[in-house]
């Protein structure tokens, strides 16, 4: 492996933790099954047939990757990729990255592959709130059954594989404009633009535009 690529990992891996992009991955993964478990906690009465119900996982499933896949997703990777893409932007810190003893490939490689770490680590963040949401109910409310329905693990990893092959060139566009434009907002407006513009038009070849395609999945 190579030591300056690993070396250069390490070090956008550092610059991010103090970025808004950790905080969109932790809260964006994180919202919409927070919101379904407080929605069934108010409404804690329902929960019984809920519970019963042979169809509880792919429900819940479905009912959390509706808003997901389209407002959150999109958003995230577009918010996301651009803020730390552009770190070295808002610092003036590109002369002194210049000057460290690597490649611009070796940098380019490193910041793109931290962009696809913390892609996955939505995926588990937002996969672990699920399981939560719909296993702290049984904890916290009297009189509700732990869900019998089996967990269709094979179906919801193989539909989390195609939602990350979606989001891919999402990240990678974003990406391409955030280092060739220093202005923050070209980036963002275009992955906007691209986003907001197809919903409204209901393209019916939109499932081919990466920012639309996740759509399709649901």
């Amino acid at each position: 492996m190579n030591v300056a690529l690993v070396d250069s990992f390490r070090s956008e891996w550092l610059k991010k933790k103090n970025s808004l992009g950790v905080w969109l991955v932790l809260c964006g993964s994180l919202f919409t099954p927070a919101i379904v478990m407080v929605a069934r906690l108010v409404q804690h009465d329902r929960l019984l047939p809920i519970y019963a119900a042979g169809d509880f996982w792919r429900s819940l499933w479905r009912n959390s990757w509706e808003s997901m896949a389209i407002f959150f997703l999109p958003l995230c990777a577009i918010l996301a990729t651009s803020l730390l893409t552009q770190i070295e932007y808002r610092k003036t810190a590109w002369k002194q990255v210049h000057t460290l003893p690597l490649s611009l490939a070796t940098v380019v490689v490193s910041k793109l592959a931290v962009m696809f770490v913390m892609l996955g680590q939505f995926f588990v963040l937002f996969n672990v709130g699920i399981a939560l949401s719909g296993t702290l109910h049984w904890a916290m409310v009297a009189g509700v059954p732990f869900p019998a329905d089996p967990v269709p693990l094979i179906d919801f990893l193989r539909q989390d594989a195609l939602y990350v092959i979606d989001c891919l060139p999402i990240v990678a566009l974003q990406y391409a404009l955030a280092l060739r434009y220093a202005n923050f907002l070209v980036s963002v407006g275009f992955g906007f633009l691209l986003w907001v513009a197809l919903a409204a038009l209901s393209w019916k070849y939109g499932y081919l535009i990466p920012y639309t395609s996740s759509w399709s999945i649901i």
